[in-house]
């Protein structure tokens, strides 16, 4: 028996949370939502340092790993993807970062009408619960609230923003107002009384009581149902059970850059040559589908520090179990607050038209932690802090696709990193800066010791070595499942409708033409809150 709704959302994170509400507010319309992983009720979850839990735990997190990247000495890379209800909203760092004006810009000039700036600004208002309150750039009231964190900030992180005022940036009080240019702190989602504020928080828990919303978790996608070209429910397994349900009105895939494309491609859309490599029918062709992978890589320094940093709280029994008291006590402390707290946007060249690198301060260290483990309250025996850089827009592409027909083994993940020279000369220019920024006087002072690079690097060459050694993903894939007009390299229209085939729509990450310039998870709220419009504007 097959159970029938108006809309399926496959895929309960950062965009599918929002689409769940706003689908049911009116009552029309049945939906239901399917979760491959548990419930987010957990604490680690809802305590904002708890990502540091979640980071490595297979139990809320599908904890990929890339392919071999030959652009990084052929090393692999961690992709860690929440599978649970909130997605990645729900495990990632909370860093609230919406983009710049012209990332969406860019978006419409590459013909997709309706998502420029002036057309997504008023999107992100209305979701924001903005604590800096409403005005040109800010919305209050919505379902997610947004933190300013400036006057809880590790003390290291004011010392950082000195000093990057003294490398040349300008002090930058909003990093999501009128410009993100300058250096600053960063805003981050939680709730007012310091819990992590996710997708699921925000926009799913008030739905979960409607009637006309079901919600199953633990319910993995294994195929999407067609009857001709037209999309028509959704195959799916929940605790040793084969299931189907039906769509009257649109299946809808949200389930980010790595899942959806891999879920798509197991149903017979995709790379015609690819399916049929894994014995797939081909249902519908489509090149786009997993290919034009985008993501964010992050190059650190590393130093101890003369200073107390974070280290000293969460290394020594007892700075735990103050900050864990601090933190019942007046939601308030570490706890409740990101590592990467400061930060901001500069241009690495004087023609840059826009910022084009982004900076992040952490006042811990983790060098002591097992090869490519970074548990947040497991830090280093010395007090330390991290700066990183982040180049915005990367040229560079890759793609994501299945290995074998089978939905439960995880895709070949390729984000080719660094494999165009436009990409090698602004991680170049990033690492130059963080030099730059370390000579700083107020830096100076900060430091006891570089522990990496660690080393003269008198080069370019050497520097570039050293990145391709140590550079690493900050987690921001997107691109997958691309919007554009063009169905020979876009998979989805403006309206996020599926080119070619009926019924189905992409509403996350994938759908980004090109990557925006900082953290994602805010773009990939807002996709949820217009692919909702468009999807209840297009059942009038």
């Amino acid at each position: 028996m097959q159970a029938e709704y108006d809309y399926i959302i496959v895929g309960a994170g950062s965009a599918g949370c929002v689409l769940a509400n706003r689908l049911t507010e009116s009552g029309k319309y049945k939906v239901l939502l399917l979760e491959a992983g548990p419930s987010d009720r957990r604490f680690w979850i809802q305590v904002p340092i708890g990502y540091g839990k979640t980071y490595y735990n297979n139990q809320y997190n599908w904890m990929y790993q890339s392919e071999p990247i030959p652009g990084l000495r052929d090393r692999t890379n961690y992709v860690p993807r929440g599978k649970v209800l909130g997605g990645s909203s729900s495990i990632n760092a909370m860093v609230y970062s919406r983009g710049q004006a012209g990332d969406f810009d860019d978006w419409a000039a590459l013909g997709n009408p309706g998502w420029g700036w002036s057309d997504v600004l008023p999107v992100y208002k209305r979701m924001e619960d903005h604590a800096l309150g409403e005005g040109p750039w800010h919305g209050a009231g919505g379902p997610l609230h947004v933190t300013d964190i400036s006057a809880d900030v590790h003390p290291l992180t004011h010392l950082y923003v000195k000093a990057g005022q003294e490398a040349g940036l300008k002090a930058t009080r909003d990093l999501n107002g009128e410009t993100i240019e300058g250096v600053g702190y960063y805003q981050i989602n939680t709730t007012r009384d310091g819990m992590r504020c996710s997708s699921a928080r925000a926009y799913l828990w008030p739905a979960m009581k409607r009637a006309n919303l079901r919600i199953e978790t633990e319910a993995l996608a294994t195929r999407v149902l067609f009857e001709g070209k037209r999309a028509v429910g959704i195959a799916y397994e929940q605790r040793g059970q084969k299931l189907e349900a039906r769509a009257g009105r649109e299946v809808i895939l949200s389930l980010g850059a790595i899942n959806t494309p891999q879920l798509l491609q197991v149903s017979g859309v995709g790379p015609a040559e690819l399916l049929r490599r894994h014995g797939i029918a081909v249902h519908h062709a489509s090149e786009a589908v997993g290919n034009h992978m985008q993501d964010h890589l992050c190059f650190d320094h590393t130093y101890k520090s003369t200073l107390p940093s974070l280290n000293d709280v969460f290394h020594p029994w007892w700075g735990k179990l103050l900050a864990g008291m601090q933190y019942v006590l007046t939601r308030r402390g570490p706890m409740s607050l990101s590592v990467n707290q400061g930060g901001g946007y500069f241009r690495s060249r004087p023609d840059s038209e826009r910022p084009d690198i982004q900076l992040y301060f952490s006042p811990l260290t983790y060098e002591k932690a097992p090869a490519g483990v970074r548990k947040l309250t497991g830090v280093d025996p010395y007090s330390g802090f991290i700066m990183s850089i982040s180049p915005c827009r990367p040229t560079s592409r890759g793609h994501v696709h299945i290995k074998s027909a089978d939905p439960r083994q995880g895709p070949a993940i390729q984000p080719n990193f660094m494999s165009t020279n436009h990409d090698v000369e602004e991680m170049l220019a990033g690492a130059k800066f963080l030099r730059r920024l370390a000579e700083t006087p107020t830096m100076r002072g900060m430091i006891a010791e570089e522990l990496k690079p660690g080393r003269p690097l008198a080069t370019d060459e050497e520097i570039v070595d050293d990145i391709r050694a140590r550079t690493y993903s900050v987690f921001h894939p997107c691109g997958t499942a691309r919007m554009g007009p063009d169905a020979r390299e876009a998979a989805v229209d403006h309206r996020l409708k599926f080119h070619g085939l009926d019924g189905l729509r992409v509403v996350d990450a994938s759908v980004f033409p090109t990557v925006t310039s900082g953290n994602i998870n805010a773009p990939s709220i807002m996709v949820g809150e217009k692919g909702a419009a468009l999807i209840l504007a297009d059942a009038r």
